[in-house]
């Protein structure tokens, strides 16, 4: 019996597979590497994944923008049916062995960067710094073109997997660095979900959090946003995370996503949602689901593809 596919952001070797296979139980799923967190996202809107993994936010470099565009889009067909905390930490990578003077070019994911940017300018001042769409595919690609002048900033997993050489670890910003990921399911009729849900490790379930995105028209008028929060504050609902992001229409208009704990059945938490509804143009419930526990070292499940 073929195993449910899980998507993710690939190839093999990504921080994103290392949060998928350090939270599911062993041999509960395939993993199904993408190219983007948008074809992750399509693929599990088009059925050919049962749920997706994505990165949603950093603990240095903040919101990963992508992610919630693609969560507050028009359809609103998919949500977030559980979390995962995955601690990372960067290595610089090479084809092989060689010194950081030689090194002239530096490639990794757009993300990484700024949570490496104290040793990038200490280290590797000189050097340009180059887009990939992944840590993974980056490694891979520097492993390839065997070039001594280039490095990539990625996994220790991907250079295992690709024959590279890592030539510097852990140099992120912060020992403490963190990314958090959602995993996502399609959404049934009714806001219901059309699957179970992923078959994640014990150990989460005791604390719950709800995501929500809203926006309105009185967002120009002083006091509107207070109006909002004060929904959560007069409940005694603690916010975990707010936001904004742009809407893409006029300069000025701005969505603002949130994150509280409780669970949406809750009656405060479904009475603050109501209350918000009242006084907001749109308000989305993202997703309410078990909030996370910091992930270990993960087990490869399988041979990479």
């Amino acid at each position: 019996m073929a195993l449910p596919r899980v998507g993710y952001l690939g190839p093999a070797g990504t921080f994103s597979e290392e949060a998928l296979l350090a939270g599911v139980l062993a041999d509960s799923v395939e993993p199904w590497p993408l190219q983007s967190i948008y074809d992750t996202v399509a693929a599990l809107r088009r059925g050919e994944v049962e749920w997706a993994i994505v990165p949603i936010e950093n603990s240095l470099d903040g919101s990963i923008s992508v992610t919630l565009d693609l969560l507050a889009g028009d359809d609103g067909d998919v949500e977030i049916v559980g979390e995962s905390l995955l601690a990372v930490s960067h290595s610089l990578i090479a084809a092989e062995p060689l010194a950081l003077q030689e090194i002239d070019t530096v490639i990794s994911h757009p993300q990484v960067p700024g949570q490496c940017a104290l040793f990038l300018r200490r280290e590797l001042p000189h050097a340009r710094i180059l887009p990939a769409s992944s840590t993974a595919e980056a490694v891979r690609a520097v492993a390839e073109a065997k070039a001594r002048t280039q490095a990539a900033l990625g996994t220790r997993l991907a250079a295992q997997i690709y024959g590279a050489t890592v030539i510097r670890e852990a140099v992120e910003d912060r020992a403490d660095n963190q990314t958090r990921f959602v995993w996502l399911a399609r959404r049934g009729e009714g806001e219901e979900r059309s699957q179970a849900p992923p078959p994640l490790r014990a150990g989460t379930g005791v604390l719950h959090k709800t995501s929500l995105v809203f926006w309105g028209p009185g967002a120009e008028r002083p006091g509107w946003l207070v109006r909002c929060l004060q929904q959560f504050a007069s409940r005694d609902i603690n916010l975990t995370k707010i936001e904004s992001r742009p809407r893409r229409e006029r300069l000025g208009h701005y969505m603002f996503f949130a994150d509280l704990s409780g669970r949406l059945e809750q009656e405060p938490v479904a009475d603050a949602v109501a209350g918000l509804r009242a006084v907001c143009e749109e308000v989305r419930v993202l997703g309410s689901y078990p909030a996370a526990e910091e992930l270990g070292e993960p087990a490869r499940a399988a041979a990479p593809r």
